[in-house]
């Protein structure tokens, strides 16, 4: 696969300075005047960010002492905007897939499409519920935790402006992301199982669905036309499956990246108890995607093929390919002169919240977005790159 790049309003220097140093870490507080005045949030989102928290207790905040440094505040908001954006795709997936509930409000599910999801596994429903309530967890603590240092929250409810599924059971309502035109990267498939490669060193991986990364592919029925054929509507949950682990594959690599650049204490036990709730997410979808039913399908409107192989008959199969293998394999990390060890890769530091924006942009899941949204997330992303352990 070919990835796309971001869109030419990218600052070029987006990830200058954001060097693997670790310095002594200094004792000042940040200047929240300065942080604010400099915040990408304008006014509009601001005011709906706060909004949302505003019920907050106040003893929260006299239940959390101290202060932000700059760097740890740019870190956690490019976090929480990562986390509403992944509340968006699970929600839109709940809405047809899921259960809907009290936890999980939204949508009133479609039962054939629920019924194709859970071909891959007969509790696929539960799972995409509970992956929706854990992001939306993690997407309101993280905007609260900021709120109770003084340091404003996240919004992006002004660029919900991307159209619904209008098949049934989807709710009509504006969206941020965009799961009907999707490229799925099914490479962390390979690069999990592999025993001599480290994209941190330089690896390179083969894809396990080579057609998912060709053209754009539907992960939720567009209408409820695409209802009407059992093997395209199979082909659509079986690319949702494999979207799933993509998604969180991102979130895996994403939080130890970035936690090797914050400097209190705090921020790093919820950037570390966040960021291992989302390598269980990976682990799950890891192991559902390997059950979905070998297929082609055509899609009518678009002319576009898939095909899932069986990934463990010929020319798949081994270890790279086995579908039980849902553990890491131990494979080079830091150097190939120390002994494999079984880890999450990658985890460089360099780049990382780059790197998780340009995953979602290859995804296909921000086509239709403005560009005042690009430069929102990118100036997001260059903060928290450019943070340092021990700066304030």
């Amino acid at each position: 696969m070919k990835p796309r790049t971001l869109p030419d309003h990218t600052p070029s220097d987006s990830i200058q300075d954001a060097g693997e140093d670790v310095t002594p870490v200094a004792k000042k507080a940040v200047n929240r005047r300065s942080f604010l005045k400099n915040s990408v949030v304008a006014g509009a989102a601001v005011t709906a960010g706060v909004a949302m928290f505003e019920n907050i207790p106040s003893a929260l905040a006299e239940e959390s002492h101290g202060h932000l440094t700059r760097g740890d505040a740019a870190i956690l908001r490019w976090l929480a905007a990562a986390e509403i954006i992944e509340t968006d795709l699970w929600q839109q997936y709940n809405e047809l897939g899921g259960i809907q509930d009290a936890e999980v409000p939204g949508g009133s599910g479609s039962p054939d499409y629920t019924a194709a999801i859970n071909q891959l596994d007969g509790d696929m429903n539960q799972y995409i519920h509970d992956n929706t309530e854990d992001e939306l967890s993690h997407e309101t603590f993280i905007n609260a935790y900021l709120i109770s240092k003084d340091v404003s929250p996240v919004s992006l409810d002004q660029f919900r402006t991307l159209p619904s599924s209008k098949a049934t059971g989807a709710q009509q309502i504006g969206r941020l992301t965009n799961l009907t035109q999707l490229t799925v990267d099914t490479t962390w498939w390979t690069r999990y199982r592999s025993r001599t490669g480290n994209p941190d060193l330089g690896g390179t991986f083969p894809p396990a669905i080579p057609s998912l990364a060709v053209g754009q592919h539907p992960g939720i029925p567009r209408t409820d036309d695409d209802l009407t054929d059992p093997n395209f509507l199979q082909a659509i949950a079986n690319t949702a499956g494999f979207h799933f682990a993509n998604i969180e594959v991102g979130g895996s690599s994403m939080y130890p990246g970035l936690a090797q650049r914050v400097t209190s204490v705090e921020a790093l036990r919820i950037l570390l108890s966040i960021g291992g709730t989302e390598i269980m997410h990976f682990q799950t979808w890891q192991d559902k995607a390997g059950n979905a039913p070998p297929l082609t399908a055509v899609d009518r409107v678009t002319g576009v093929a898939v095909t899932f192989p069986d990934l463990n008959s010929p020319p798949f199969g081994g270890e790279d390919f086995q579908t039980n293998l849902i553990m890491p394999e131990p494979t080079v990390f830091l150097s190939r002169k120390l002994p494999v060890c079984s880890i999450i890769r990658p985890t460089a530091t360099k780049g990382a919240a780059k790197a998780a924006l340009q995953c979602f942009v290859n995804m296909g899941v921000f086509i239709g977005q403005s560009p005042a949204f690009f430069d929102l997330l990118n100036r997001l992303v260059e903060e928290a790159d450019d943070a340092k352990r021990g700066i304030s």
